[in-house]
């Protein structure tokens, strides 16, 4: 069991910086999520901690240790790697004991965490098999079994379920989650995926281009995001975000898109009044966007006319692609409407949920 901790950690690779001044405190037996769009520096960030990568400046501490210069074997880690890396000559028996018996575990130790790993992930009957004749499924929980029985401070996983089919995706999800719960164990996971790391971690850690946005807990990066960047990745479908103004007309302030407008809430008028005349960006996620018809009952509804351009059923919900002529954006409506495309639609955005960021620093206005 242990903490980690990224002091001032940057990581370049020539001329290139991938990672920037990084400053992150881990807690001991937190499940914290590296995400980010691709090539962001958050594999490299958990590659630093495992020390397959060296550290430019700054250092990482596991627990009260410094490990810059410690090896991979006695940094007290474990990782789950993209691949599952098994060795295909191997059972599944030969390939979780595989790292105990390099450490000259005794033998009893051995098949004592062997099978109590296996029995906690179903593997207990496929013990004897090889690598080719299992799924891809049961192939990762076999690398998540070999992380297992190390016993580790912490358990680092790098996009481990990407190789997976949706389906088994969010079977997966689940079994990692539980078993941090069983473990009581520091995990930090790697994904690109915001829905994973949105179900699955206590604490999200947003990346772009090396340096960190935000982290907070999934439900305070959804409903209180830093900036526009994070607004936009958090979410799916993402952010509607618009190029707009801010106006103030008889008493009210305004958000001005060019082909609509809606007010801001009064109680939030002096939060704003700074930017009255500037150009800002406006953000409404698309759940928070009605069809007038089934709007809820009490929401600070504004009405905005669109025509519907592509039409998604999703079973339990649907989601509309809309173009209001100067504007596109997305709506997540009630499955009772029956849209068809190049239909003009009543819609109604609760403007109780309206984000505003400076146009010019990406920032939330707060």
């Amino acid at each position: 069991m242990a903490s980690v901790t990224y002091e001032h950690v940057y990581k370049r690779f020539g001329d290139v910086e991938v990672i920037t001044d990084m400053n992150v405190e881990i807690q001991d037996k937190e499940f914290v999520v590296f995400v980010g769009p691709s090539g962001c520096g958050k594999s490299t960030l958990l590659r630093l901690l495992a020390g397959l990568e060296e550290i430019t400046e700054g250092q990482i501490l596991i627990g009260d240790r410094v490990v810059n210069d410690v090896p991979p074997k006695d940094r007290d880690i474990a990782m789950v790697f993209q691949s599952y890396a098994l060795y295909p000559h191997m059972s599944v028996y030969d390939n979780m004991a595989f790292g105990l018996k390099l450490r000259k575990t005794p033998k009893e130790e051995i098949d004592r965490r062997v099978k109590e790993a296996a029995e906690s992930l179903g593997l207990a009957h496929l013990l004897d098999r090889k690598p080719k004749a299992l799924s891809g499924g049961q192939r990762q929980r076999v690398a998540v079994g070999r992380a297992i029985v190390r016993e580790p401070a912490v358990f680092l996983m790098d996009e481990p379920l990407s190789n997976l089919d949706a389906k088994l995706r969010v079977t997966a999800r689940a079994e990692i989650t539980k078993l941090h719960q069983r473990l009581g164990t520091t995990f930090i996971y790697v994904t690109h995926d915001q829905v994973e790391a949105m179900t699955m971690g206590d604490r999200i850690l947003v990346l772009k281009d090396g340096v960190l946005q935000q982290i907070d807990s999934p439900r305070n990066l959804y409903s209180n995001p830093h900036n526009v960047f994070v607004a936009g990745f958090i979410g799916s479908p993402a952010m509607n975000l618009f190029d707009a103004t801010l106006v103030a007309e008889e008493g009210r302030l305004w958000v001005d898109t060019g082909d609509f407008r809606v007010p801001v809430p009064p109680e939030r008028n002096a939060k704003y009044d700074g930017y009255v005349g500037k150009e800002i960006i406006f953000g409404m996620r698309p759940e928070h966007i009605h069809a007038a018809e089934y709007a809820p009952g009490k929401i600070n509804a504004a009405p905005v006319h669109a025509t519907v351009d592509v039409v998604e059923l999703l079973g339990h919900n649907l989601h509309l692609y809309l173009d209001s002529g100067k504007n596109n954006f997305v709506a997540t409506v009630d499955t009772r409407l029956a849209p068809q495309m190049g239909q003009q639609l009543d819609l109604v955005f609760d403007m109780d949920q309206l984000h505003l960021f400076d146009k010019t620093t990406e920032l939330t206005i707060a």
